[in-house]
Formats: structure tokens, C-alpha cells, sequence
């Protein structure tokens, strides 16, 4: 296997999940009105938070990669593993509440709900756990 092109497919991965986190939430309702009991919002400031820790970890992270310099790549873990908390933190708008009054939680389809989210952010989870035994491991 050789880490570079899983490295760097992954790192292609990441780049999509920040792009589509921004697409598919930035002209939607943020502050929780419009939804049906039950459902809940997101902070607009938590939508720029992950759109801004992305872009900028992604930036870091491509020069940790081409010049291989490790301590490059440990500022961008740090932005990285952010940037999954924060994405979790956006995933969870899609919890049940339970309330009285809440809906029934629509079926979902590939291109809306949580599926996409869901996909999308544990795999970042899972690339930035990828991302940081590359690191440790002096694998750039």
C-alpha cells in the first residue's frame, strides 16, 4: 500500500465534506425557526467556524504534505481534528429530541437528511485518525 495515495485521496475526501457541508447548510434556516418541533438548528457561527478551520486546515495540511515537514503537519492535525468536532457538532442537529410535540423524522434520501452527514463526518473522523497515525508514524 503506499500511504502517499491514500494520503492524498483522503485529503481530496476532506475537501469535499468541507465543500458540501457549505453548500447543502448555507442557504438553509440556521437559527432553529421553520423546523417542526422536534428539530432542531444550527449556529450560523458553527457553519463559518467549519467552512474557515477547513479551508485553512486543508491549506496547511497540502504543505505538510509537499514539503514533508513534520511539525507543518502537527499544526494541521490540530485544525484537522477541530474541524471533525465541529462537524460532529453540526452532524448532531440531526438527533431525535423526543419532545411531545416533535415529528417523526422524515425517510431519508442520499442527496437530504442525515445520510450524507452522517457519511461525511464519521468518515472524517475516521480520515483524521488515518491522518494523525500518518503523522506519528513519519509517514508524510
Amino acid at each position: 500500500m503506499e500511504w502517499s495515495n491514500v494520503t492524498w485521496f483522503l485529503t481530496a475526501l476532506g475537501a469535499v465534506v468541507v465543500l458540501l457541508t457549505r453548500v447543502r447548510l448555507g442557504g438553509t434556516v440556521v437559527d432553529g425557526t421553520g423546523h417542526g418541533a422536534g428539530r432542531h438548528g444550527y449556529s450560523a457561527v458553527l457553519l463559518r467556524l467549519h467552512t474557515t478551520v477547513g479551508v485553512l486546515t486543508l491549506l496547511v495540511w497540502v504543505v505538510a504534505l509537499v514539503t514533508g515537514r513534520q511539525e507543518i503537519a502537527f499544526v494541521a492535525l490540530a485544525g484537522w481534528w477541530l474541524l471533525a468536532i465541529v462537524g460532529l457538532l453540526l452532524l448532531a442537529r440531526w438527533l431525535p429530541s423526543g419532545g411531545k410535540h416533535s415529528e417523526d423524522a422524515a425517510t431519508d434520501a442520499w442527496g437530504s437528511g442525515a445520510g450524507l452527514s452522517l457519511l461525511g463526518h464519521v468518515g472524517m473522523v475516521i480520515g483524521v485518525g488515518y491522518f494523525t497515525f500518518v503523522t506519528l508514524t513519519d509517514r508524510l
